[in-house]
């Protein structure tokens, strides 16, 4: 057999190192954990991540409302999008201040996903409130539907 016969099982073979590692840090499906139970960090932090991850899907969902809302008014939009932003921020850093005990240490995920979450459901709550004002309302930002 000359070189060019193992070029491309050789090349195939490069993409493993890749490979296994995607699959080792796929993240847990909620149903793969038993959340109500976790006893290891592994669990907490992949259950605390997937809260998260339905935390911010609500926000997002809520957001896209928002927008529908305002889709006639450019300038409420933008002050919106600018909210959002800074919101956004906001909770990062907020997140990254609470977190700083735990940052490196195995509970790290598990204590910026919580934080993460908490602050997205009161973002979300913030929304809902928005979308539900009743007519007349001059403090509310959003017009009703």
């Amino acid at each position: 057999m000359d070189a060019n016969e193992y070029a491309l099982p050789i090349a195939k073979l490069r993409f493993l190192p890749v490979l296994a590692l995607a699959l080792a840090f796929r993240p847990v499906p909620a149903h793969a954990a038993d959340c109500a139970s976790a006893s290891d960090q592994a669990t907490m932090n992949a259950c605390a991540a997937q809260a998260y991850k339905q935390a911010d899907a609500a926000l997002n969902g809520l957001y896209q409302q928002a927008e529908q809302r305002l889709k006639n008014d450019s300038e409420q939009m933008k002050r919106l999008v600018a909210a959002e932003r800074t919101w956004i921020a906001f909770r990062d850093a907020e997140c990254k201040f609470v977190g700083a005990p735990a940052s490196g240490g195995s509970a790290d995920g598990t204590v910026l996903a919580t934080c993460l979450t908490a602050l997205t459901t009161k973002r979300s709550a913030d929304l809902k409130g928005f979308l539900s004002c009743p007519e007349g309302d001059l403090a509310c930002p959003l017009p009703p539907e």
